[in-house]
């Protein structure tokens, strides 16, 4: 009998212990927020892999952050030899493109106006700010499922992180749709919370330098023919009128597309890469489409890729519509 007490009364006692050390959602909410604060800098390493037209697409990303407010985050699309420098520093925000030696400057506040799967500031702060957001614990994680603060927040509305239990850095994200297919997926492979960074760091044109070392310019793309795509989803409006229009330095396609949801899509190539990267102001909010960043204001998207400039233009068009449908231009035909 007396043996049968004792063992009762190891079980109990280890199931209170176990209780003890459980962690709650605020126990883990406050020691993320903690961490940020203390946190002077950081590197991180992720495959990022996003679910647009028919084939999934692939990249490499590679974040630096130094406090406060100091950003560089490299994304490479290893299969299309294609590379992308979103870099924020005193002067301001900066999209480069070193394949084309091109680079744009936005007046914006960017990331702090929307969610950032890649960026560890941006799933604490994504946390922090939805009162609503669920908490479960596996073995090796803490995962939590939030609120997104995307602009286009109806096409992905939610997301589920999950940080290592060991040091609370991220280990994955995905970011689904309302019937919760994950149409971007973060897995990050190293995260250092100790880095340190020179003073050159963050500095445009030796970013830009350093790029062109991996990913070299691009040469004369005037002997390439030019890829025409399309729109894979047209809501409320037809392709009504197509034309081809000779420019000094090249080609320019000028779609035309009619009805409830009127919009004008042009597409140019780039024939002539510039020798200094001199950078273009641009007008509008910087965008996240996945596959590139582009620009957006009230009626117009603005977007490169794979050495063609677009731009989609609408009256009719919300923000959202206009996001959506710019990830949607998949359909190709060359010409």
């Amino acid at each position: 009998m007396r043996k049968g007490w004792f063992v009762l009364m190891v079980a109990f006692s280890v199931l209170i212990l176990a209780a003890c050390g459980a962690k709650s959602q605020e126990d883990v909410t406050e020691e993320l927020s903690a961490k940020l604060d203390d946190m002077e800098g950081y590197k991180a390493s992720a495959q990022m892999t996003l679910q647009v037209g028919k084939e999934p697409q692939t990249y490499e990303v590679e974040v630096w952050y130094s406090k406060p407010k100091q950003y560089r985050v490299q994304l490479k699309n290893v299969e299309k030899d294609q590379s992308q420098i979103i870099l924020r520093n005193k002067e301001g925000v900066f999209v480069l493109t070193p394949a084309l030696n091109k680079s744009f400057k936005f007046q914006s506040n960017w990331p702090e106006n929307s969610s950032q799967a890649y960026l560890f500031e941006s799933l604490v702060k994504d946390i922090l700010q939805d009162k609503e957001a669920k908490f479960t614990a596996s073995e090796d994680h803490y995962v939590f499922e939030t609120e997104t603060r995307y602009k286009n927040n109806q096409m992905l509305p939610v997301q589920e992180i999950s940080f290592n239990k060991k040091d609370l850095t991220p280990a994955s994200v995905k970011v689904m749709d309302s019937d919760r297919n994950a149409l971007v997926t973060v897995e990050f492979s190293k995260v250092d919370l100790k880095a340190k960074f020179d003073a050159n760091s963050f500095d445009m044109d030796k970013n830009m330098s350093g790029a062109n070392l991996e990913v070299p310019v691009m040469a004369d793309l005037a002997e390439e023919e030019m890829t025409v795509l399309y729109p894979m989803e047209m809501p409320g409006a037809n392709l009504v009128d197509e034309k081809e229009v000779a420019t000094e330095n090249g080609k320019r396609v000028v779609m035309t597309f009619d009805g409830e949801k009127s919009y004008t899509l042009i597409q140019e190539k780039t024939t002539e890469i510039p020798e200094i990267a001199v950078p273009t102001s641009v007008s509008g909010e910087l965008v996240d489409l996945g596959f590139t960043v582009g620009a957006i204001n009230e009626t117009s998207i603005f977007w490169s890729y794979d050495g063609v400039d677009y731009m989609l233009a609408s009256n009719d068009l919300t923000e959202d519509e206009m996001v959506s449908l710019a990830k949607s231009v998949q359909g190709s035909v060359v010409k």
